[in-house]
């Protein structure tokens, strides 16, 4: 589109039927590279906007994706998921030639890509060293100062100018919730822009730290446990707080959800269980068809190793979850029992077959997306052992759903059949419909009930004092 001439040309064709489609632009604006993906077949390649094919192969479940271009913007950078789950990055000549792999074994959580040509220029690692690595020397030992500097928090690179010589960067961590630095690299100055929550003091931030722990199994996994602040870490009521995705990670920072109710007395426990990103591609697929069973035992055990270490008392403990945690918090006392005193599931999966067919049905029948369903969650035929709306009649803690009305990501029908299931067993529960909210709850105000009618709930069936 012109700005000036508000007029538009085409810059790529759209893709066929029944096909995806993703495209590379170079530093003139172009279209570059282009992937296409057949829904139907998995069939992938890699094609540029002159010359030959760069690549090709199949992947039933369309896990392929175009990356950036390389170092200088003479290659392409794609990534495939292999037969063992693992992800793969492959760098191609853009005039052609033999793909080869890159940042073998490296587990990758953010890359840096130059924005004005496209050219990947750097990456963060996951895993526990979080490590950044940049192309350029002179701005490596730049962030390696800028992170030394802000050592204890985790640190964050946000922005940066063409040359390095400004760059912003935002921390968070015990004692700060959410500060936004510009650091001047040559004058090795960093000045406050902006804080996050500005109302909250540093010493208001409950402390923060990551929890080790093996499953029952001996997998080894980890937890972010949020302490409330000027309190003895000893005996303390607990809220356990699992993520949604469940693809996503919690890390040692600060999270204004857990910080509120450390602020009102509570532990707060976030486990990384097992399908949880930010470790090893083999630990998130030891997730797949795990949803209610080990996924869920993780997050009990570490409850439990919480117990032992005296930190928490597990006979006053919470479960609490937006999303895939919304499913953990309602199959906590379904699926599981004898663990929490209530559950609140905000926008949660309450019936796995229900999520499947409106999953699918929405997708327009697509076969990738299904063939993907069906990796993660595992044979159809057992979703219903694991759905909590099937379990309503062995409840045995008090449920709270909440769902934003305007939910497309999770249909606010999973919280009504829930509680239709719960009213049928004759159990405790309420429900809080948002109107005209979103997944992600996006409204301001509808964001601050949640967390209200969260609290209310909590400190009614499980007091911290």
């Amino acid at each position: 589109m012109d700005i000036q001439t508000n007029r538009a040309r085409i810059a790529a064709a759209a893709p066929a039927e029944n096909h995806y489609r993703d495209w590379l632009v170079d530093a003139a604006g172009n279209v570059a590279v282009t992937l296409d993906i057949s829904e139907t077949t998995g069939v992938w390649k890699i094609t540029p906007a002159k010359g030959q094919e760069l690549a090709r192969g199949v992947d039933p479940t369309g896990d392929v994706s175009l990356v950036s271009f390389g170092k200088g913007g003479s290659t392409v950078i794609y990534q495939v998921e292999d037969e063992d789950g693992n992800d793969r990055w492959f760098e191609v000549p853009l005039d052609g030639g033999e793909s080869r792999e890159i940042l073998n074994d490296i587990a990758i959580e953010r890359l840096f890509v130059d924005r004005s040509t496209g050219n990947m220029i750097g990456y963060r690692m996951s895993g526990e060293s979080r490590k950044t690595v940049m192309d350029d020397p002179a701005h490596q030992s730049a962030l390696t100062r800028i992170f030394r500097a802000f050592s204890g928090r985790e640190a964050h690179l946000v922005d940066w100018t063409p040359d390095f010589s400004k760059v912003v960067v935002r921390t968070t961590g015990n004692k700060d919730s959410g500060t936004w630095f510009l650091v001047d690299v040559p004058n090795r100055r960093a000045d406050p822009i902006g804080d996050e929550h500005p109302k909250i003091a540093p010493e208001q931030v409950g402390p923060i730290s990551l929890v080790n722990y093996a499953a029952q199994d001996g997998l080894e996994m980890d937890g972010v446990l949020t302490l409330p602040p000027g309190r003895e870490a000893r005996n303390l009521p607990l809220i356990v707080l699992p993520h949604g995705g469940p693809a996503a990670h919690d890390k040692p920072e600060f999270d204004w959800w857990a910080q509120a109710f450390a602020s009102r007395g509570y532990a707060v426990f976030q486990p990384n269980f097992r399908g949880s990103t930010g470790r090893s591609d083999a630990f998130r697929h030891a997730g797949d068809g795990e949803w209610s069973r080990k996924m869920q035992t993780d997050i009990s055990d570490g409850v439990a190793e919480l117990a032992k270490r005296g930190l928490v008392d597990p006979r006053r403990a919470c479960i609490v979850g937006a999303s895939y945690g919304g499913y953990a918090a309602l199959a906590g006392v379904t699926l599981q029992n004898g663990l929490y005193r209530c559950s609140v599931a905000v926008a949660g999966v309450a019936d796995l077959p229900m999520m499947y067919s409106t999953d699918v049905r929405e997708s327009g029948d697509s076969k990738m997306l299904g063939k993907a369903l069906r990796e993660q969650l595992g044979d159809p035929k057992r979703y219903g052992e694991v759905s909590p709306r099937r379990f309503a009649a062995k409840a045995d803690a008090p449920v709270l759903l909440i769902h934003g009305k305007d939910d497309t990501v999770v249909a606010y029908r999973q919280s009504q059949a829930m509680a239709e299931a719960l009213k049928d067993a004759g159990k405790p529960y309420e429900l809080v419909t948002l109107p005209g909210e979103d997944h992600w709850l996006s409204r301001e105000e509808t964001r601050k009930r949640m967390l209200l009618e969260t609290m209310r709930f909590v400190q009614k069936y499980n007091p911290a004092d």
